[in-house]
């Protein structure tokens, strides 16, 4: 098969094929009797390959269960796809968590966290109860995505209670690829009123909405998987 046939097929220039194969991610284009650069079945299952996976698992992943199976190791590609599996559900069960409780909060009336109500905290406390690095806050403060005041005596970082829900949300995309969606939550999150649980509670569904047309994405690449170690033969 002729590059331009195939970059055609795949909605893709030969030079986006050319370097996805000059960085391993693809065999080595063979050679015709006249000497011109041809691809293969082979290749061509390996570049449908990389199209399905790298929405839903993204491009390191994806490389690094290509590079796998070009090494013949079906095992280190399936754990490399099942490890990101695996994180998108632990981002699945922390926005499913996260939107059930700024649900309850909402249907008892609760704008200042309920049992988290209290006196501001500071950014050592806030990061030991949400799991967010500090580093991470302050940038974030930064952003205007959460605001701190500052401690009379000493001048540290001091967040009211209130955040505390901004923090909640802004955690629940870290990991999300950059993508207009992602760049329009977070522009939600930065304007929310931190008292506002039932916008909280939107915005933690749209987070979980997220994830799981993440794991549809995942899945349509897992198909793709499957069909070229079948290709391969490294599967019965």
């Amino acid at each position: 098969m002729r590059p331009v046939d195939l970059a055609r097929e795949l909605k893709l220039s030969t030079n986006t094929l050319r370097g996805y194969e000059a960085r391993g991610l693809v065999p080595p284009a063979v050679r015709s009797p006249k000497g011109y650069r041809m691809y293969t079945e082979v290749h061509r299952a390996y570049f449908h390959c990389l199209r399905a996976m790298a929405p839903g698992f993204g491009m390191e992943v994806t490389s690094e269960v290509l590079r796998a199976l070009q090494a013949g190791d079906v095992d280190a590609a399936l754990w490399a796809a099942g490890r990101a599996q695996a994180a998108l559900h632990r981002e699945q069960i922390l926005a499913a968590e996260t939107a059930e409780r700024f649900a309850s909060e909402a249907e008892a009336g609760d704008t200042q966290g309920g049992e988290h109500a209290g006196e501001p905290v500071g950014i050592g406390e806030l990061s030991g109860e949400t799991g967010v690095p500090r580093s991470a806050l302050r940038y974030w403060e930064k952003e205007g995505l959460v605001s701190s005041l500052r401690d009379e005596e000493n001048g540290y970082r001091k967040y009211g209670r209130s955040e505390l829900r901004k923090v909640l949300l802004m955690r629940l995309l870290r990991s999300a690829v950059y993508s207009e969606e992602a760049v329009q939550w977070k522009e939600a999150v930065k304007r929310l009123d931190p008292d506002d649980t039932e916008e909280a509670h939107r915005l933690a569904l749209e987070a979980l909405h997220y994830w799981n047309a993440l794991a549809r994405l995942q899945l349509k690449g897992l198909h793709s998987l499957y069909s070229l170690c079948r290709q391969l033969e490294l599967l019965e």
